[in-house]
């Protein structure tokens, strides 16, 4: 994955002023909506140590005032520009029709077979590329700052379960039907369809009750006794290859299943999938902190970069 090195280093720091002025006008793109990539953001920011969070207010420019949230959803922006198309195969994965399974080595390739072109080759790069922060160079700030932002973006990625599906629907996004009523996609459902939805008959549209929900439940609630199981990794390479299968498997049993084309989704479908949207939220943020806190600790422990 070479070609995903780099390529920061050539831009001065006043262009990142100019990415927060794209967010409202750039096209729509397939990934968590905006919410659930802010809110995977948050998440982790809340449970970085303090050698992490600060490696991360460091690396981000100037005018977020530290908030990584903000720039969470820069790398779908960028994926429309000339210059980044090549990132479109990063945030998502293709697997076998119906195989309800994912490989490495099979899978993660772009549309002209290259190798490690996909979400999970992606997580495993740029967290290979931050593990070099503490190196320090002159000219690192603008390389670590692009593995950051995409970092953060790719593990939000990698949760969404539809980001994990089958080749032939790319993922759901031929499979047209109606939410309540309008038209949308299964992909979509699974990106913003079920966000939207929760915040509007739960949450008065307020992000940041939502957020707090789900703080409660990994905290103290329904998910308080899993949080030391996300939270364990020591080699990313095997990691990234489980957070992957963990999408396509709830893809198989809770986004395809009983799905047609055509068809009207609604209460049942939301009531039950929104609380597997919520966990995989949940999951990317705390396995996005525990990322950040072993690359940028000064603790020996940690993963190797990985190969």
């Amino acid at each position: 994955m070479d070609r995903l090195g780099g390529l920061w280093g050539s831009l001065p720091l006043a262009f990142l002023l100019l990415l927060g002025a794209a967010f409202n006008s750039a096209p729509g793109a397939n990934a968590w909506s905006k919410e659930g990539h802010m809110i995977t953001c948050k998440i982790a920011q809340s449970l970085l140590e303090p050698e992490a969070k600060e490696a991360v207010y460091h690396l981000l420019p100037g005018y977020v005032k530290g908030d990584l949230s903000a720039l969470c959803v820069w790398p779908d922006q960028i994926r429309h520009w000339h210059k980044y198309s090549w990132t479109s195969p990063l945030h998502f994965i293709d697997t076998p029709d119906d195989a309800c399974s994912f490989t490495y080595s099979r899978d993660c390739h772009d549309q002209h077979g290259v190798k490690d072109m996909c979400v999970a080759g992606a997580v495993k790069n740029f967290t290979s590329q931050l593990l070099h922060y503490r190196e320090g160079t002159a000219d690192r700030r603008y390389n670590m700052t692009e593995a950051l932002l995409f970092l953060s973006h790719f593990m939000g990625d990698i949760h969404q379960p539809m980001h994990v599906g089958f080749t032939t629907d790319e993922g759901g996004n031929t499979i047209e039907l109606r939410w309540f009523r309008h038209k949308s996609n299964l992909h979509h459902v699974w990106d913003r369809e079920i966000i939207q939805t929760a915040l509007a008959d739960y949450y008065e549209k307020d992000v940041d009750q939502l957020l707090q929900d789900i703080e409660r439940n990994y905290t103290d609630g329904i998910w308080s006794s899993d949080v030391s199981s996300w939270q364990h990794c020591s080699d990313i390479s095997k990691c990234v290859t489980s957070w992957a299968k963990e999408s396509i498997q709830i893809a198989c049993k809770w986004g395809y299943n009983g799905v047609e084309a055509g068809e009207t989704l609604a209460d049942d479908y939301f009531n039950s999938r929104m609380p597997y949207v919520m966990k995989r939220i949940a999951q990317g943020g705390v396995r996005l902190a525990m990322i950040l806190n072993q690359v940028f600790g000064s603790s020996e422990e940690g993963f190797a970069a990985a190969t």
